[in-house]
């Protein structure tokens, strides 16, 4: 019961998709071994939407806008939240308590406006791209899966932000068996990557991997720990490399 209560709760705070259900604190340890399971829901809901524009017959350049912001809209934009917030704070070279105080500013600053045109424009021409191609769509199922694992995995195991309010919530009462179910999980996603794309497929999950571990560690000791902010700029920059390796293979 605690295991559907703690899923409920993931979708409910990770995604747009309605669950029932209501915040029970004492299922919060199960959400982060859960969050992999939103981002096969993200995931499924994006190659569906990518089959769905390659058949549909609408010009390119509409598809791949619709393309490019299907899992933010998925994910109710809790990420790219952090994305901005995380880009405003580091790309202002301060120290760290300014970095800090900038980071929880509810203000948008330039930097984060900077950032997400960056974003948004290498978002679109690989969606574009992958749109044109038509090849490998169903490999957009398995990107935000692997980069919600990595959110899991740098909340069960490394050290959270001072700043943060949340991720000392997530942590209580977690332990080995919650790693281990979220490796499992990573574990399956390679496999089935193999099994959709093969050498393409590893390749895609790899760089999703990788670049969510560049940037982790490298906000995680700008920052002195992890936070829900600095977890949703990874997870975006993650996710957009993988889509960048897809449209170029």
């Amino acid at each position: 019961m605690k295991l559907v209560k703690g899923l409920c709760m993931t979708f409910g705070m990770f995604c747009t998709v309605p669950m029932p259900g209501h915040w029970d604190e004492s299922c919060a340890d199960r959400m982060m071994p859960c969050l992999p399971i939103v981002g096969a829901l993200v995931g499924a809901i994006w190659w569906g939407a990518a089959e769905l524009m390659s058949f549909s017959g609408i010009h390119t350049m509409i598809a791949a806008a619709v393309l490019m912001l299907v899992p933010f809209l998925a994910a109710g934009f809790i990420h790219l939240d952090g994305y901005m917030d995380t880009s405003d704070a580091v790309l202002s070279r301060r120290s760290y308590e300014e970095m800090v105080r900038i980071l929880k500013d509810p203000h948008t600053g330039a930097f984060a406006v900077v950032m997400i045109a960056v974003l948004f424009t290498l978002q679109f021409a690989a969606s574009y791209a992958v749109v044109d191609t038509g090849r490998n769509l169903a490999l957009l199922a398995v990107v935000p899966v692997v980069s919600r694992c990595g959110s899991a995995m740098s909340v069960l195991c490394l050290k959270a932000a001072p700043h943060s309010s949340y991720l000392s919530l997530f942590k209580r009462n977690t332990g080995s068996a919650h790693k281990v179910v979220t490796c499992y999980l990573a574990a399956c996603t390679f496999a089935v990557a193999w099994l959709i794309g093969g050498i393409t497929g590893l390749v895609v999950v790899a760089s999703v991997t990788l670049s969510f571990i560049v940037t982790m560690v490298y906000v995680y000791r700008c920052f002195k720990g992890v936070s829900g902010d600095l977890t949703g700029f990874s997870l975006v920059i993650s996710e957009l490399c993988g889509l960048i390796v897809l449209a170029v293979l």
